[in-house]
């Protein structure tokens, strides 16, 4: 029983010391990162651009709008903001209004099938007063 317990108070410590040696890989990885025109995001969710790095005292400036400056300790700075990838060229433009969603069926003269076409908002509206006239 007493060999259980050791085994596992072992295996406790041994999994703290990993844990904590992988924190301080990650820590110096994003410290590494670090320089002048990095825009990065402090632990209490401030962001802006590193100015200036005092390594004598631990603290990084911040220009977090133009002219506006925050000195904070350097741990305080826990994430390097990646610039956004621009969208594809050759990609297919989402309209930022619902008027592609409205479609009404019209039967194509030629064919005789029902074919998709847009319905323009001043169509919507004449077909919306109109159903409302039927159901009176």
């Amino acid at each position: 029983m007493s060999i259980l317990l050791f085994v596992m108070l072992g295996v406790f410590i041994f999994m703290m010391f990993r844990r904590n040696k992988k924190t301080q890989q990650q820590q110096a990885e994003l410290q590494s990162k670090f320089g002048p025109g990095v825009d990065v995001m402090t632990s209490f969710g401030l962001f802006g651009r590193i100015v200036d790095i005092d390594e004598a005292e631990n603290k990084v400036t911040l220009e977090l709008s133009p002219g506006n400056l925050a000195t904070v300790h350097r741990q305080s700075v826990t994430k390097v903001i990646e610039p956004a990838v621009a969208p594809e060229v050759g990609s297919p433009a989402v309209p930022d209004d619902a008027s592609s969603l409205t479609v009404q069926e019209h039967t194509a003269p030629e064919t005789g099938t029902p074919a998709q076409q847009a319905e323009t908002p001043d169509e919507t509206l004449k077909r919306l007063n109109d159903e409302g006239k039927k159901d009176s």
